[in-house]
């Protein structure tokens, strides 16, 4: 409808024909410039004498008026005021002209002073008053035409579908991507006015337009101005996302909200391009405190080192590789045993860091022969341990696959580090493992008290501490956006097929992390933990998946999708912890990284139950083996699950005994 209104527009057409055009050559410019200068001294001249003494004179005006062109056209020479395109002018352009102009006026005036007691029947003298009027009003015209022609170029750049919108933020981020806004061509947006959070900017108008504050009646403004979009200023980003309320606002008003691509670092002079302006994600808007990390040590400890991970095709694992290739590693061995994303990993090396030694290795890591001779050959730094079953409902029904992928893994992983005496052992682990309600949760829990009493046994009075082997540390943190398996890829698949979207519990809550984030803490935590250590993520606000599922919706712009709570699941708990009640924290390196403080166990125990677990978990007798890993881990009580009677039966017998 747009384009067929625009076909009937004369005005419209003539300006799409002459935009459409190469731009105007330099000289061009220069001999309209210098044109405006001639006419506003005949203006002026006629209205200091009048129009007939003009008449009478124009021949003795125009030949002086050559000679200050002359001047002119240097001074245009000099500040280039003819070189830039007339459509795309800015306020650079304007100033530019006005100061070649104020360089013009001066010379002239001098030479009028120099010459003006002569006498001459060529030249016409004019007052140092008529002088500066000529170049006042010659100014005026020369920013008139400019904007005039910067007008009408954006009139007809201006694409009738075009989202009318708001920025949020003032300052320098906001009026810079306004003025980004306003140079691309075709225009994508419109801008209708600002938002602001400090009251002082209330009813002030910004690059002419009328800035709003959030406590005014946004959705009354947003239906006054037919607003399309918000669009958030670079340095609001975590402000705007703790603004839960106003982008609740925005969301039930069907305004779409964007923000800038990949976090880009800010500066002034920086252009935006329309892809780097994208429509948020629910991700996007989640609350959370950006995180600061010391990569740059991190990066010193790596350069040059032989890096092994296992899990390196998984959501954590890739985001690794990614990461510490980036800092020149000597050699990294990458194992999975997921064909398909291994090879993914394995294209993604030879494309981005070709001249990184990397061998990609599909095998199990349960595969201890395979295993010992990997570690023989490639004798590895640093090793950081991703791999795991890590899905509940899927280890609720196979719990021995649970402890010999999970468990039995990590342990031959872990043992082999400490053969080949690897610098460091970095353990993912997951808040799950804390008061285990569930068989995944509770195997990651017995990796841990493995790990963990397998760094402490090094510890021996013969041996100077950590001298003599492995630093063996554990990161344990919550769910992470957009993980293989996670919610949010689940809901966009619900929303995509209209519904129903389906959460297990209005109440249940979970926390949050960004995959590179949790990454980035993960390298921190390994590269400078001393070994024995259980460090604790924070993970910021935790989050209502009820909640999350219903702005999904919003965003999606999705009707009539409905929320259907499908009860929890079995082994699920309403809420996850990264602490049980027994264990306390101390502070560490990083504002954001704790150090638990766990109960020790004996290392010999520990080993002795853990085999008896593994052996057990070969006759796959699911009760058996969960009975086995409840008395290793005694906090561990199943929810919602056939275990439960496992419980049972332990109250029942404490009950006997007392």
């Amino acid at each position: 409808m747009n384009s067929y209104n625009n076909s009937k527009n004369p005005f419209k057409q003539l300006l799409n024909w002459y935009f459409g055009r190469r731009s105007l050559p330099y000289w061009c410019i220069l001999l309209l410039d210098c044109a405006i200068i001639f006419c506003s001294a005949v203006l002026v001249y006629a209205m200091f004498y009048g129009t007939l003494s003009t008449l009478e004179n124009f021949h003795q005006l125009s030949i002086t008026m050559m000679l200050y062109m002359l001047i002119s056209i240097m001074s245009f020479k000099i500040f280039s005021t003819y070189s830039g395109i007339v459509r795309y002018s800015s306020f650079v352009d304007l100033q530019r002209v006005a100061m070649a102009n104020f360089l013009a006026m001066i010379v002239v005036l001098f030479f009028h002073y120099v010459f003006a007691s002569t006498p001459s029947q060529t030249f016409v003298h004019l007052t140092s008053k008529q002088i500066i009027c000529i170049y006042s009003i010659a100014t005026l015209i020369m920013w008139g035409v400019r904007v005039i022609v910067k007008t009408l170029y954006d009139i007809s750049t201006t694409d009738g579908r075009a989202k009318r919108v708001l920025i949020y933020g003032v300052q320098d981020g906001g009026v810079g991507l306004a003025k980004n806004i306003r140079s691309q061509h075709p225009s994508q947006f419109l801008l209708k006015g600002f938002i602001a959070h400090d009251r002082q900017y209330k009813h002030h108008m910004l690059m002419g337009e009328k800035v709003f504050n959030v406590d005014d009646n946004l959705n009354d403004i947003l239906k006054k101005f037919s607003i399309d979009a918000v669009l958030i200023s670079p340095l609001r980003n975590e402000e705007f996302r703790q603004d839960t309320q106003l982008q609740d606002i925005l969301i039930d008003a069907g305004v779409r909200i964007y923000m800038v691509e990949g976090a880009k670092e800010w500066n002034s002079n920086y252009k935006f391009s329309k892809a780097d302006l994208r429509e948020v994600s629910v991700e996007d808007l989640l609350p959370r405190e950006e995180i600061s990390v010391d990569m740059i040590s991190v990066g010193r400890q790596l350069t040059g080192k032989r890096i092994l991970i296992t899990g390196s095709a998984g959501s954590i694992g890739s985001e690794m590789v990614r990461q510490i290739a980036g800092y020149a590693p000597a050699a990294m061995m990458l194992i999975d045993q997921a064909e398909t994303p291994q090879h993914d990993i394995r294209l993604l090396m030879s494309r981005q860091w070709p001249n990184i030694q990397c061998q990609t290795v599909v095998t199990s890591i349960c595969n201890q022969t395979r295993m010992e001779n990997i570690f023989s050959a490639f004798r590895p730094d640093y090793v950081f341990h991703a791999a795991a079953y890590k899905h509940v409902p899927m280890m609720e029904d196979n719990p021995s696959e649970a402890v010999l992928n999970n468990i039995y893994g990590t342990k031959i992983i872990a043992d082999l580090s400490l053969k080949y005496q690897t610098k460091k052992f970095v353990m993912v682990s997951t808040d799950k493992a804390v008061n285990p309600t569930n068989v995944m949760g509770c195997s990651k829990r017995i990796c841990e008290i493995y790990v963990q009493s397998l760094n402490n046994s090094q510890n021996k009075p013969e041996l100077k501490p950590r001298q003599a082997g492995t630093q063996f540390v554990t990161t344990r943190f919550g769910n992470v956006l957009g993980s293989n398996g996670s919610v949010i890829p689940l809901f966009q698949q619900q929303i995509q097929k209209g519904g129903p979207v389906t959460v297990t519990h209005p109440d249940i809550i979970r926390y949050f992390m960004l995959i590179p984030e949790a990454c980035k803490l993960v390298l921190e935590a390994g590269t400078k933990g001393r070994g024995g250590e259980i460090f604790v993520f924070d993970m910021g606000k935790p989050v209502r998946i009820a909640d999350l599922a219903r702005r999904m919706i919003k965003l999606s712009g999705a009707k009539g999708v409905e929320i259907k709570f499908t009860g929890l699941r079995a082994g699920e708990k309403l809420y996850e912890e990264v602490l049980s009640e027994e264990e306390n924290t101390k502070p560490s390196f990083h504002e954001k990284i704790r150090i638990a403080q766990v109960r020790e166990y004996d290392y010999a125990q520990v080993c002795h139950d853990i085999d008896e677990l593994i052996e057990i978990s070969r006759h796959y007798d699911d009760m058996a083996t969960v009975r086995k890993m409840k008395e290793i881990v005694p906090e561990y009580i199943s929810n919602n699950s056939i275990y439960t009677q496992i419980d049972d039966e332990n109250q029942d017998a404490s009950k006997r005994i007392k």
